[in-house]
This record gives C-alpha cells, sequence and structure tokens, in this order.
C-alpha cells in the first residue's frame, strides 16, 4: 500500500458513503460496523466517564444533542451508559441525510433516545437548548464555513458543555488503521472512508489556529482530538 502525504489536510478528498449514489447495502453495513469502530477508537467512553458523567444527575433530567449521529451508535452509546449508571439524560441525535435516519430509527429504542433529520441551524431556529452538545468525525467533514457554523450553533445551542471529537491526522493513525482494518470490513466502506477521513483531519495545532478564541484542543489516544468549550458560568 503506498502511503499518501499527510503534510496537508486532503480537504478535497471524497468519503465514499457521502456518495448519493453509494450502494445501498454497503452503505447499510457501513452504519453497523460503526458500532464496533468507534467503540475502540474513537474515546467516547473516557469522555462520557470524565466529561459528561460528573455532571449528570439521578433526580435531574441533562439533556445532549449529538450533532451528525450518522447511524445513531455514539448516541445509542451514550444514552445506554447514563442508564446503566442511574442517571438521567435525555439525548437527542440530529443528522440531515435520510439515509442515517433511516438506519438509526431503524435500530431497538431505547429510554431517552431519539433522531431527527435536522441541521444544528434548524434547533438554533427553534430556540432549542442542551446542557451537552458533541458530536463525532463531523468537523473534518466541513469546510471552513460550515465549521465555523456548526461553532456559532453548538454556542447558541449549549448551556453546559460543547465536545466535537475527531481524529488527528498521522502517519501512525493512517498506518495503525491501514493495518488493524486489512482483514476485517470487507463488505462495507470502513476501511477505505476510514483512510480518506485520517487523510481528510486536522493535526492538533492545525485545529487550534482555525477555531475562534475560547474553543480549546486537547488530545487524546489513539488519535484523537476533542475541541471544547464551556458556556460561561456553566
Amino acid at each position: 500500500m503506498a502511503l499518501p502525504s499527510l503534510r496537508v489536510r486532503a480537504h478535497d478528498a471524497v468519503e465514499i458513503m457521502d456518495s448519493p449514489l453509494c450502494d445501498p447495502a454497503m452503505l447499510t453495513r457501513t452504519y453497523r460496523d460503526f458500532r464496533v469502530v468507534n467503540a475502540v477508537v474513537s474515546g467516547w467512553s473516557g469522555i462520557y466517564r470524565t466529561r459528561i458523567r460528573p455532571a449528570l444527575s439521578t433526580t435531574t433530567e441533562s439533556t445532549l444533542l449529538d450533532v451528525g449521529s450518522g447511524g445513531g451508535d455514539v448516541s445509542r452509546a451514550i444514552a445506554g451508559w447514563a442508564r446503566r449508571d442511574g442517571l438521567r439524560l435525555r439525548v437527542t441525535g440530529i443528522d440531515p441525510d435520510a439515509r442515517a435516519h433511516a438506519f438509526a430509527t431503524s435500530q431497538p429504542t431505547i429510554a431517552g433516545l431519539s433522531f431527527r433529520r435536522a441541521l444544528s441551524s434548524d434547533l438554533v431556529a427553534e430556540g432549542a437548548r442542551f446542557d451537552f452538545v458533541i458530536s463525532n468525525h463531523v468537523l473534518h467533514h466541513l469546510s471552513a464555513a460550515e465549521r465555523h457554523g456548526l461553532l456559532e450553533d453548538s454556542e447558541e445551542l449549549v448551556r453546559g458543555r460543547v465536545l466535537h471529537a475527531d481524529l488527528e491526522r498521522s502517519t501512525y493513525a493512517y498506518l495503525g488503521f491501514a493495518v488493524a482494518t486489512w482483514p476485517f470490513f470487507r463488505h462495507s466502506y470502513i476501511r477505505p472512508d476510514g483512510l480518506t477521513s485520517i487523510r481528510r483531519s486536522y493535526t492538533a495545532h492545525e485545529l487550534w489556529a482555525a477555531v475562534p478564541a475560547g474553543w480549546v484542543v486537547s488530545r487524546g489516544w489513539p488519535s484523537r482530538l476533542v475541541l471544547s468549550w464551556d458556556a460561561p458560568g456553566a
């Protein structure tokens, strides 16, 4: 496998599953496989334990918005962890893609979890507010204008904490993902799109330079970035 240059963000690279013409069966298997991949590499169990769970209550309901929730595996996992811990959390996943919404809503229901086909700007227009606003692997998909819009929307929507998690581009991340997924996921877009996602993703320095003052970039393992913002007085 030839190693592409990772010195510069491949912001114009396109993931197969983003095409409206991609194979529906392959796309469904991709959404299904995300549950496995994100459980291993996304780091949300640690983010939940350290940056979400301490603010939750057994008596007062909190709310969380997952922007660009895709097949819904991260939304579902967080709702499940809170329920397991006896904490009251209502999770809403939003995604404008009809295919993602159809898959997410076709899965078994969990109390306190719902999905909508919507953009973050739609919820801003509605005057919605949440204790947490999160996203997983969304930032690298966005143009500069779209990224700016998401961060503005996040500040409008949250009364507590924003956590946008994404990949960090590096040779280690690219080769590690290529090797780890080589025997698997032959019948989904996980491997090719995952490698494209790494090429499209930011380094920590690049993300720091791209976001407004007040936003904080932290690094995690393996090759993870979390862009966070706390509402004043949260």
